[in-house]
């Protein structure tokens, strides 16, 4: 066998070895990957934090954990750091839960940072206080009352809004049934004149809270009316 035979079966044999090593070890965190279980979004600190500290002071950061092994009330949205002070004093690399956070007063609306064109629009909706909390994203409904000419309808309104702030309302004086909360929401201009519009005209306004990490939208608009067509 001439040497240059003999490179070229050991490069081909290299490239073989090299392409079995990277099936194997993609086959062992494909592996791992089901072991592990499905991840979550968590805020992780950089920086260490005293106890009475605000906690963006911190400096979070956003990371992967599998579901598993993530605090139940980890959370997920730096939103509600705004404002919010650290309960007991942090180390670096602290995985930022809602036992740590101490705000200024429960559903106090936090000191969030805006983009320019944001508002934060208030308002009060029928939901589930156990679910519409800070951090959640919600979709939001209004139903119309009909004018005799018009059917009355029911609109998906906004979707993917982030809740800064909640709390339980009072309960419903027209009795239509279904626990109601105060929510603040991120919006844009127009969505907050919308939502200023349906708070005062609007029969009845509902936030349907969505699954952790469902950020699919293209929905926004489709109404049903009062014959449920």
């Amino acid at each position: 066998m001439t040497p240059r035979r003999r490179a070229l079966l050991l490069l081909a044999l290299a490239l073989l070895l090299g392409a079995l090593a990277a099936a194997s070890v993609h086959r062992r965190e494909a592996a791992l990957a089901r072991a592990l279980g499905p991840q979550m979004r968590v805020l992780v600190t950089r920086a260490s934090v005293d106890a009475g500290a605000p906690l963006a002071s911190a400096r979070p950061l956003v990371r992967l954990l599998p579901r598993r092994y993530a605090p139940p009330d980890a959370v997920a949205s730096a939103a509600r750091l705004f404002g919010a002070r650290a309960a007991v004093a942090l180390p670096a690399g602290s995985i930022v839960t809602a036992s740590v956070l101490r705000t200024g007063g429960a559903g106090a609306t936090p000191e969030v940072a805006l983009a320019p064109g944001e508002r934060v629009g208030e308002v009060v909706a029928h939901g589930d206080p156990r679910a519409v909390v800070p951090g959640a994203r919600v979709d939001v409904l209004v139903t119309r009352e009909g004018d005799g000419a018009r059917a009355g309808t029911t609109v998906l309104a906004l979707e993917d809004v982030e809740v800064l702030a909640a709390r339980p309302a009072r309960a419903d004086p027209a009795g239509s049934g279904g626990a109601r909360v105060v929510a603040a929401l991120r919006v844009r201009v127009r969505d907050a004149v919308y939502l200023a519009a349906a708070q005062a005209f609007a029969r009845d306004v509902r936030l349907l809270v969505r699954a952790p990490g469902d950020r699919a939208a293209g929905r926004a608009g489709l109404a049903v009316d009062e014959r449920l067509r």
